[in-house]
């Protein structure tokens, strides 16, 4: 039997039903256990604790399956969390919840599923497998979550950096069905959107955002709006239809800006409020900031600065830059719309750096509602490191 055996007294997270074990935890490994193959996880006296997959590879060796000593890892139990996974979103749909044809039907850990990512758009599925079990078990996943949805398509992202802490290559391609076309059409509410599942971000779109964007175009109407890191345009778009007296985006990719331009060509919105900057978001702020710029409503949606804990003291100096440069462009009464989706900056930093930032520049704020992910990116309640997605709206007094 292939266990891992625990060093004394690191099992206290297991026993809080954590689904991760740590290299730091592991005294000794038994057996001859495979990279994603199904372990055994005891204490050191050789209690049963859980059935993870094993990534020999990884700093988190062990990713919990089951803590259930009877329960098989086999296609059975994958089948049943993928159809509770698919269930949860339908009844999501079904109660107004989500109102898209694009949604997060499997987010990780958080669906018992560590290291999983799909993401539905129409008829077409976007797999990531961020973990060595996921990696293994990926073809049975495959032909289920084809079946359960009746999708056409099942393309695989997984062309991310962390598959090499798994010590596993890069894919990327068609897994299942037929070839994705280039851009698939999404709508959601009244918005619509081109996403590009091959060459797009994580699976080609910011599903986790939905919720947000419907907020900031709930609060736009008559105001001057600037969308800083705007990507494909999914604020901005969302401020042209909500009623914004007019639009800056701000985005480093030539790339998105064409695709968000296009974006815009899908909703019933006048494309002369819109305006483009092709440009680094920091300067350009700082340049605003010189020539005394303002606006009524900013949205700050950077890139992830930090993975993990370890990088979040480099990540917070980035925070606080660009919401101390917001904070300044704002002009009184203003709404700043800031997020951070760095998993190693936690909610309680993040309103610290915000605050820094406005004690910065001389300014005083009110936080007037917190933001996170969408109800189809569910957070377990034994694995809080699925809370990845913090924002703030913060009015300026």
């Amino acid at each position: 039997m292939n266990k891992i055996i625990l060093k004394p007294n690191r099992e206290k997270s297991l026993l809080r039903r954590h689904p991760w074990v740590f290299s730091g935890a592991v005294a000794k490994v038994e057996g001859s256990p495979q990279p994603g193959g199904t372990i055994d996880i005891c204490t050191s006296s050789g209690s049963f604790l859980a059935q993870a997959a094993y990534s020999p590879e990884s700093q988190i060796r062990a990713r919990v399956w089951t803590f259930d000593e009877a329960e098989k890892v086999d296609e059975a139990y994958f089948l049943r969390r993928l159809e509770a996974a698919v269930e949860m979103r339908r009844l999501l749909k079904d109660t107004g919840w989500i109102d898209s044809n694009a949604v997060r039907l499997v987010h990780g850990e958080s669906d018992g599923l560590p290291g999983l990512v799909i993401d539905q758009y129409g008829k077409v599925l976007v797999l990531q497998a961020l973990s060595a079990g996921a990696e293994t078990w990926k073809d049975t996943i495959a032909e289920q979550v084809m079946e359960l949805t009746g999708a056409e398509s099942l393309y695989e992202r997984s062309d991310v950096d962390v598959r090499r802490l798994e010590g596993l290559p890069e894919k990327k391609g068609l897994l299942k069905g037929v070839e994705p076309p280039d851009r698939i059409e999404i709508r959601e509410a009244d918005l619509k959107f081109w996403v590009d599942v091959r060459g797009g971000h994580k699976t080609g779109y910011y599903l986790d955002q939905r919720a947000n964007r419907a907020l900031v175009k709930s609060m736009v109407r008559g105001r001057d709006v600037l969308d800083c890191f705007s990507y494909t345009g999914g604020f901005t778009i969302a401020s042209a239809l909500g009623g914004a007296n007019s639009v800056l985006s701000i985005d480093s990719s030539g790339e998105a800006i064409q695709l968000a331009k296009q974006n815009l060509q899908l909703n019933p919105v006048d494309p002369g409020k819109v305006y483009w900057i092709e440009a680094d978001v920091f300067q350009t702020l700082r340049t605003f900031r010189d020539s005394r710029k303002s606006f009524d409503l900013i949205v700050l949606d950077p890139p992830k600065f930090a993975q993990t804990a370890s990088q979040a003291e480099r990540a917070a100096r980035g925070y606080k830059d660009i919401n101390l440069l917001a904070f300044k462009l704002l002009r009184p009464g203003g709404l700043l719309f800031t997020f951070s989706c760095s998993g190693g900056i936690n909610e309680d930093l993040f309103q610290q750096i915000v605050a820094g930032a406005a004690l910065d520049a001389g300014v005083d704020a009110q936080i007037i509602r917190r933001m996170h992910q969408g109800p189809d990116h569910p957070i377990s309640v034994h694995f809080p490191e699925g809370a990845y997605l913090k924002g703030l709206v913060c009015r300026k007094e």
